[in-house]
């Protein structure tokens, strides 16, 4: 999972892009990177570390251009090294960057095929590269090596992907002297809005504007155009790309029809809430996962197996969805886990021991507000249970009589191999617990799980809760491999940051 950005247009691509992945920095915080393109060529910046430590006003005033691609790392593939820090860069042909939300199952048959096929030996262990190769190996063959480049294409090489890329992913590419590419995979998995603004009629060659008077944005959640001051045109649909060339001439199609299947996790814990995605409003979704909750507490408040003094949300995903509780139980409100924000979202923490120390150090419970009461703990899910179990004994600590913990999202049972960091099912909570098991575990004198029509109620249409149902939208045959390889390069970052 990360954030990602694309802008043609404007003379300020580079400033916008550093601006609009701040507002996506919660997509990811391991690194964070932004090229840009004129008539001098390509100019890069990216570095490990959170958007606001990687950029400066000397280095954002190299990256000159009216293109600009910007990343917002998440690490799920790869080592956790500056190499697999994104945008990537590819020579020929015509030379292309490219930036990438999500994650590639086949990512390893991909690579091997590469390399032994083609010849290609890739730089990093990104699975970005992998679609970069494939993406430039497409185009080769459709434009038959050639120097011109059409619509057409761009769409034979999306194609291409479309049939031997299987996951989850939302790119967006620069060609250079051409323009900027955009297409998503035909599930509509990870999510991709596009946006535009008028900046004015092109004054001359070096201001930077379009003919058209318009830039473009692609970003993974609307929260960024929003900021930026760009309407937003629409989601870019499953399957479909979109090509906005250097003259501000807009193309789009969709190549693989199929009925989206979202992710409901960007609802449910990924999306900043002042984000609409897929037309699905996130600050609306969590009310009513709040709410859909406080119907399946009602009927255990009135049986008397659950008697509460306080609903508190576990900061900050789950605030919207407890207030909404609140709300509906008439239960008071109390926001008593006071929030350190300097510590990074404990989920996306690359091992247990670290998500551990990081919950001490991210929450201070008050113990005025807590001592003696009855107290619902609102999270938004449980995944491997670490953090739940340490907040709840936090909770305690604090003079809680009982501790009732709800989360807004049913049982993950299963491996996400799309995106989300748990590609094991050894690490799910749920995965071989029951309910009774799980409360034994975390301490809890209650758990209460979302169930799945309250979910989908929240969401609507279709979206994929794998994890939840196992029912995977693609093949996930290969995820086993994909498992095993990311245990592996989670190991061997802690080593290297442990000095072994």
């Amino acid at each position: 999972m990360c954030g990602i950005i694309g802008i043609i247009g404007t003379p300020d691509a580079a400033r916008e892009a550093f601006l609009g992945l701040t507002t996506l920095q919660h997509r990811g915080q391991d690194g964070a990177g932004i090229l840009t393109y004129d008539a001098d060529g390509f100019h890069r910046v990216k570095n490990l570390g959170l958007v606001e430590s990687v950029f400066t006003r000397d280095n954002i005033s190299t990256l000159t251009g009216n293109t600009a691609l910007g990343h917002a790392r998440y690490s799920t593939v790869g080592k956790g090294d500056i190499i697999d820090v994104q945008p990537f860069l590819l020579s020929y042909p015509f030379g292309m960057g490219m930036i990438h939300n999500g994650n590639i199952v086949n990512f390893a048959d991909l690579k091997k095929k590469l390399r032994t096929q083609s010849k290609r030996h890739l730089l990093t262990h990104s699975d970005t590269e992998v679609v970069l190769n494939l993406f430039a190996e497409g185009l080769v063959q459709a434009t038959d090596g050639g120097t011109d480049l059409t619509f057409e294409h761009i769409c034979s090489a999306v194609q291409k992907i479309f049939s031997q890329v299987n996951g989850a992913y939302s790119i967006i590419s620069m060609i250079a002297d051409h323009g900027l590419v955009a297409f998503r995979d035909p599930d509509g998995l990870r999510p991709l809005i596009w946006g535009k603004k008028h900046v004015g009629e092109r004054a001359g060659d070096t201001d930077g504007a379009l003919d058209s008077g318009e830039a473009h944005m692609f970003a993974s959640e609307s929260v960024a155009l929003g900021f930026m001051g760009y309407e937003a045109i629409r989601d870019v649909q499953p399957g479909e790309v979109v090509f906005i060339t250097n003259e501000g001439k807009v193309y789009n199609k969709v190549l693989t029809k199929k009925e989206a299947r979202h992710c409901m996790f960007e609802w449910v814990y990924f999306a900043s809430p002042e984000s609409i995605i897929d037309k699905v409003p996130v600050y609306g979704a969590r009310i009513n996962l709040g709410k859909s909750l406080a119907r399946l507490l009602k009927k255990q408040i009135e049986e008397k197996k659950i008697e509460a003094d306080l609903v508190v949300p576990v900061p900050e995903t789950s605030r919207i969805a407890a207030i909404a509780l609140a709300e509906e139980l008439d239960i008071p409100y109390r926001e008593v886990l006071i929030k350190n924000r300097y510590i990074k979202r404990t989920f996306i923490l690359d091992s247990q021991e670290k998500r551990q120390k990081a919950v001490s150090l991210k929450l201070s419970p008050v113990r005025s507000e807590i001592e003696g009461k009855r107290v619902i703990l609102v999270d938004d899910s449980i995944v491997r249970g670490t953090t739940s179990k340490k907040i709840i004994e936090l909770v305690r600590q604090a003079g809680a009589s009982k501790v009732y913990f709800v989360s807004t999202c049913p049982p993950i049972q299963h491996p996400c191999y799309y995106g989300i960091d748990f590609p094991s099912p050894q690490e799910l909570i749920a995965s071989k617990r029951n309910v009774a098991e799980i409360e034994k575990y975390l301490d809890a004198d209650a758990v209460i799980y979302q169930d799945m029509k309250g979910l989908k109620e929240a969401i609507g249409g279709n979206p994929c809760m794998a994890c939840l149902d196992g029912k995977y939208p693609t093949d996930v045959s290969a995820g086993t491999r994909f498992s095993e390889d990311r245990t592996t390069d989670r190991n061997q970052a802690q080593r290297r940051t442990a000095g072994i």
